[in-house]
């Protein structure tokens, strides 16, 4: 299921690093006739983060560069945690980001018949046996970091016993945990993966594609190399995690030369650490089951359905991706550099409108009664193209309450008893007497204005004052719910070490206003963006927006700082 990218795909730049490096000299020596055929590999146990969309334009992005092609493989080997609901989640994303797999779209489960086959064939040429151990018994023989494993009792099991056994665990005969196919290599290798890892098991578990066909299952490290290899993928980029499992890779297709078509080449890339973030999908899954956020499309979650809804574009995510480059060195980044692509995005791209997120009333005491006129304001101030829009003016408006203060601290130029400002594209008002409740709070100010000074007229830019704050008219404003969204952790770390993430949790992540909105931005689109004029850029939800009850969400402030509501 594809889904429409918002925007044309165009890569932001070609940026040299030590994977091109290697395509480069693999494309200078011939060795894949010039080919370059790359995949990005989810298992569908879950929604796709950020780290993902590093992957994704990568894997995508290299074969877009060299003329080649990327496939989306799901490895569903493990369907007790698989889903439809992620498969699905995972193609819009990918379709999001403005990437197209086009007729490659693949499941390990279509492989699953002549995994089978290679399984028994490493049988037959005494490369594999059925192990009798329990889980743990298996554990315990593996070893440590710093002392070898030692070889089961079942490893020199007669080939023919094995293939009798493997069949019958096929049959269904077994229950689940009897018996596990491994591999066998080396007990007393230095690199913990290569002692006889398990490649099958049994699980008696209904499988989305395959039904019920299949109660053994592949493991994962069997199952991708050799999917990669029928697939003719050149070269297989992963993270560093996958480091120490590249023998394993390179050991399973060597004994399979004479059966799969190519032996693709195992890189590895440094993941995306992201501040304020975990990337951990078992972590994310307890975050949306214990409903400690709002579901996988939370806008405060590192999904990519979270920052999607959160106003986040798919160029933003790929300029961040191009920006943070590729390196074989684990490092953290910022999560400021992230907001950065994010406003630079949409400081080209989003209209502007106004909307007052903590409405303080303003009567002008000069000002008709009854009167009303048009003010004129600019969809964007460097796109004349993009034309004006109405904003209607009247005596009583609503301006941001951060926009008065009845003591002026020093260096404070906004409205204040006796200054005098600019309502932007309107006049210059004169604060001139302030209402109070009964607790001394202010209600109201009360204003003259200056008739010869509307904005747009001749002479009107003649009389200077330094404040300049944005209105709205109390008569035709329009409520709207505005969702302020912080970050997700107060510590820059919460994946990192012991850390106990869920009690890192910000209590102000999110908070839920009902502000006034200019009377055009009732009309947005669900998932259309704006420059909220001096508050930040905003999102029309892709959810909840409905033009009788219009919900917008905080993507980014207007610069690096988080927590602030008016005049960010």
């Amino acid at each position: 299921m594809k889904e429409k990218s918002e925007t044309n795909l165009s890569l932001e730049s070609t940026p040299t690093n030590f994977i091109r490096h290697i395509i480069d000299e693999d494309n200078r020596n011939g060795k894949w006739n010039g080919r370059v055929e790359t995949r990005f590999p989810p298992e569908p146990n879950g929604y796709l983060h950020i780290g993902h969309a590093k992957s994704i334009c990568l894997n995508f992005g290299i074969a877009l560069n060299y003329g080649g092609v990327c496939h989306l493989r799901f490895d569903d080997t493990n369907p007790e945690k698989e889903a439809q609901e992620y498969v699905d989640s995972i193609c819009a994303s990918v379709s999001w980001l403005g990437f197209d797999w086009g007729d490659h779209l693949y499941y390990a489960s279509d492989y699953f018949d002549q995994l089978y086959e290679f399984a028994e064939y490493l049988i037959k040429q005494g490369k594999a046996y059925i192990e009798s151990l329990s889980a743990d018994e298996i554990r315990e023989f593996r070893g440590t970091l710093t002392s070898p494993g030692k070889n089961s009792p079942y490893r020199d099991r007669p080939i023919e016993e094995n293939l009798d056994l493997f069949r019958r665990m096929k049959a269904g005969e077994f229950p689940d945990g009897q018996y596990v196919l491994r591999a066998k290599i080396d007990m007393a290798s230095p690199n913990i993966n290569m002692r006889d890892p398990v490649i099958y098991r049994i699980r008696h578990v209904h499988h989305q594609r395959t039904g019920d066909k299949w109660c053994i299952y592949p493991m994962y490290d069997y199952t991708h190399c050799i999917s990669d290899a029928l697939e003719r993928i050149t070269h297989s980029l992963c993270t560093l995690e996958f480091e120490d499992h590249r023998p394993l890779y390179d050991w399973v297709l060597d004994q399979l030369v004479d059966k799969v078509p190519c032996h693709p080449q195992q890189i590895e890339f440094a993941r995306l650490n992201l501040t304020y973030t975990i990337m951990s999908k078992r972590k994310l899954i307890e975050l949306v089951e214990n409903k400690l956020v709002d579901g996988w499309d939370d806008p405060r979650l590192s999904t990519l359905a979270g920052v999607r809804r959160r106003g986040f574009t798919p160029r933003s995510l790929r300029l961040f991706a191009d920006r943070i480059g590729i390196s074989k060195a684990d490092s953290w980044i910022d999560m400021s550099i992230l907001e950065d692509c994010l406003r630079e995005d949409l400081n080209e791209s989003a209209p502007r409108r106004v909307a007052i997120l903590k409405p303080l009333k303003l009567i002008i005491d000069n000002y008709p009664e009854n009167q009303q006129e048009d003010c004129f304001a600019p969809n964007h101030p460097q796109k004349p193209e993009w034309g004006k829009r109405t904003i209607p003016f009247s005596k009583t408006l609503y301006i941001e309450r951060d926009d008065f203060m009845e003591v002026p601290a020093k260096g404070y130029f906004r409205l204040s008893p006796g200054a005098e400002v600019r309502l932007r594209y309107a006049f210059i008002v004169k604060c001139v007497q302030v209402d109070k409740n009964a607790q001394g709070e202010i209600e109201a100010v009360h204003c003259t204005y200056d008739p010869d000074t509307k904005s747009g007229t001749p002479g009107a830019e003649s009389r200077k004052v330094k404040g300049n704050i944005h209105w709205l008219s109390a008569q035709h404003a329009q409520a709207a719910e505005v969702r302020l969204y912080d970050r997700l952790f107060i510590d820059p770390y919460p994946d990192s070490g012991d850390k106990n993430y869920k009690a890192l949790l910000n209590p102000d992540s999110k908070q839920i206003i009902t502000a006034y909105a200019e009377p055009a931005l009732c009309d947005a689109q669900p998932e259309q963006r704006f420059q909220f004029e001096r508050n930040g850029y905003f999102v029309a939800d892709r959810v909840d927006m409905k033009p009788s009850k219009p919900v917008f969400n905080r993507a980014v402030t207007l610069r690096d700082s988080w927590g602030k509501v008016a005049g960010a």
